[in-house]
């Protein structure tokens, strides 16, 4: 008999097993309408869980490979999405209880004192009496799978936690580059800072000649107030381009999760060095290499595995119960043959009514499926804009950057040109201080776009998903 009771569970577990869950399994949405033919697209694969390298190695700068490793090591942020992967994951393990029974051990002792005057049907009494009771029961209880409610569950939980490893991993990139934007940042105005430094000297020994030639009598008193004015304007930029200077190093800061201020951060002018070139052809690989694209279609997996979830309601479910044991009234007989307890039954639930509850419910799935899908779309399009954006980028502010390193050339020889005709008295101090002007302006101008091409190569890196 017990054989037959066993097998009769077996039986139903592998029939239901064998039942294909309710709703339609999980496709891809297809964004080829609103992909360029640049890039090519294919089911999507996610890839975004391979190791992106150390990208910002390629710029050959030992400080920013130091800062992104304190970064990852120490940034609140990167802390919070660690927390977050796991609690999804938890939540994944949770989703797979219910494919096991329920089983609950709770011993119990209880001891009573029943009344001799309970009402009784016939004219007979009942003394009163004490009786104890002990148990050791062991309660089952297990919900067969029929419709696949559990396993769409299990399915929803799996790709929400994978899109949480997803947004760890895009939190990890947008880190990396928001860290290597900002040094390049800092750097360009170190860049800056230095090329006022130089120049702030250069006035200062100019105003100190021009005083004593005017106190010769052999220049007018304009050309040291004018000298003095030049020299007050570079005091007043240099001192703004330290006060960014420092801005930009708290902001280093707190990317690295520590304290503004203990971050050693020495001054390093941005060198004339170009930013490494990305090989072309990656942007066809781009919907497999972006977390934020992956997250995005495991999140769209989610939410269909939800439909079938809400759908499941509309069928019957069984449920196995049973209990095992022993009950005595003392502990002497407890664990006896003549103890033992058990029973064990199915249970048949058919919603009767409630059906509108649930038809609201399945489209309220369907509405979230609709949203996640429509988000999938736009995130497609946010990483093709972001890399034409960048490659755009790329490309013309490499052609400005040579553009103003010409002009800095330039600029430099017209102003030794200008200062040799000016000491040989030919020129006045006004073309000097224009040239001079004009010179500083470039420099500081070509230190800004050469960062900024940095920059551009930095976010060309991370709309691509990484290293190529």
């Amino acid at each position: 008999m017990h054989l037959l009771r066993i097998g009769g569970c077996a039986l139903l577990l592998s029939l239901a097993s064998c039942v294909s869950p309710i709703g339609r399994d999980h496709q891809p949405p297809d964004v080829s309408a609103i992909t360029p033919g640049s890039y090519t697209w294919q089911p999507a694969q996610p890839v975004d869980h391979l190791p992106k390298g150390e990208w910002w190695k390629a710029f050959n700068d030992p400080e920013l490979d130091a800062l992104e490793t304190r970064a990852r090591a120490g940034s609140p942020t990167v802390q919070a999405a660690v927390a977050r992967v796991e609690q999804g994951r938890a939540r994944a393990r949770a989703s797979k209880v219910d494919f096991f029974p329920d089983i609950r051990f709770h011993p119990a002792f209880d001891r009573q004192r029943t009344s001799g005057n309970l009402p009784t049907p016939v004219p007979v009494s009942i003394p009163a009496a004490q009786i104890n009771s002990f148990s050791v029961p062991l309660d089952l209880s297990y919900e067969i799978d029929l419709w696949g409610k559990v396993r769409r569950t299990v399915e929803s939980a799996r790709n929400t936690a994978a899109a949480s490893a997803a947004d760890y991993n895009q939190v990890l990139l947008t880190l990396s580059a928001d860290v290597a934007a900002q040094h390049f940042t800092r750097r360009a105005l170190d860049t800056e800072i230095a090329a006022l430094r130089r120049t702030l000297a250069l006035r200062e020994g100019q105003l100190r000649l021009l005083e004593q030639r005017a106190a010769a009598g052999t220049i007018a008193q304009t050309d040291v107030f004018r000298a003095r004015t030049e020299l007050s304007n570079t005091r007043s930029d240099l001192a703004d381009a330290i006060r960014l200077r420092e801005e930009a190093a708290a902001a280093l800061a707190l990317l690295c999760g520590e304290p503004a201020g203990r971050l050693p951060l020495t001054e390093s002018p941005l060198g004339t060095n170009a930013p490494p070139t990305v090989p072309p052809g990656l942007p066809a690989q781009l919907l497999e290499r972006r977390p934020d694209i992956a997250a995005a279609e495991r999140l769209v997996a989610a939410r269909n595995a939800d439909i079938g979830v809400a759908k499941a309601a509309y069928f019957p479910s069984l449920r196995l119960t049973g209990n095992a044991g022993f009950l005595s009234s003392d502990v002497d007989s407890l664990f006896s043959v003549d103890s033992r307890t058990w029973s064990i039954g199915p249970s048949l639930t058919l919603p009767v009514t409630g059906y509108a509850v649930i038809g609201a419910r399945v489209r309220n799935a369907r509405a979230a499926h609709a949203e996640a899908t429509a988000q999938y779309r736009q995130a497609v399009l946010g990483a093709i804009r972001d890399v034409e954006t960048s490659l755009a980028q790329v490309r013309y502010r490499a052609e400005q950057s040579a553009a103003l390193a010409e002009s800095l050339a330039s600029a430099r020889q017209a102003e030794d040109l200008i200062r040799q005709r000016y000491d040989r008295g030919l020129v006045s101090q006004v073309e000097l201080l224009d040239a001079e002007r004009t010179r500083l302006l470039v420099e500081l101008r070509h230190a800004q776009i050469l960062a900024q091409q940095h920059i551009a190569s930095v976010r060309l890196i991370k709309s691509l998903g990484g290293a190529w």
